[in-house]
């Protein structure tokens, strides 16, 4: 499974794309929530960073269970809980699992059963589902995590803040999704899902 290094790479380059596009992440919130979904996760990011800093953590395990911690104290509105939630599960199964796609599975559920979304709502859930899915049967490329992304823009929001819009949420990207895309993004580009 994913050493701490490993690890810490993996959530330092997701740290670097949440830092370069959260005016990106805030405008795409202004459109369909209430436009701080890029500041609130570049403040989680930096609380993450120096919890990560000041840590020595034995596991990869550890690592996300420290990165869990620091994401639900700084991360406001549903984001906080909905990412805590995912690194923690996530973190619980990479100590008795060697599959990635199973520490996947497990955040998946975890946000499933925290946020009461299923796939097809316009939620971070469109892009986690796939994203195993794609984990389980070896496929998984950064062309399928931004087209899971993608598929977001056509879906009607019948969670959160963006069900207030109704039809008219359809045609925008879900900043959730979008964030999400950027987690499993950086765990290819590390070459982590082969480990």
């Amino acid at each position: 499974m994913l050493t701490a290094e490993q690890t810490n790479r993996w959530l330092e380059r997701f740290a670097e794309k949440i830092e370069a596009n959260k005016d990106y992440l805030s405008e795409l919130d202004g459109i369909i929530g209430d436009g701080d979904h890029g500041n609130n996760m570049a403040r989680g990011i930096e609380e993450m960073r120096k919890k990560l800093q000041a840590a020595d953590p034995a596991s990869g395990s550890e690592v996300l269970k420290n990165a869990s911690a620091a994401l639900l104290s700084k991360i406001g509105g549903a984001a906080g809980p909905l990412y805590g939630t995912a690194l923690l599960e996530m973190s619980k199964q990479m100590t008795e699992a060697d599959d990635l796609s199973a520490v996947v599975k497990a955040g998946l559920d975890g946000v499933q059963k925290r946020g009461k979304a299923e796939e097809g709502e316009k939620t971070m859930i469109d892009v986690f589902a796939p994203v195993y899915r794609e984990l389980e049967s070896g496929n998984l490329t950064v062309e399928a995590v931004e087209a899971a992304v993608e598929s977001t823009r056509e879906l009607k929001a019948t969670k959160g803040r963006a069900s207030y819009l109704g039809e008219r949420s359809i045609g925008e990207l879900d900043p959730g999704a979008v964030s999400i895309g950027y987690l499993f993004i950086s765990l290819i580009e590390e070459g982590l899902t082969d480990v």
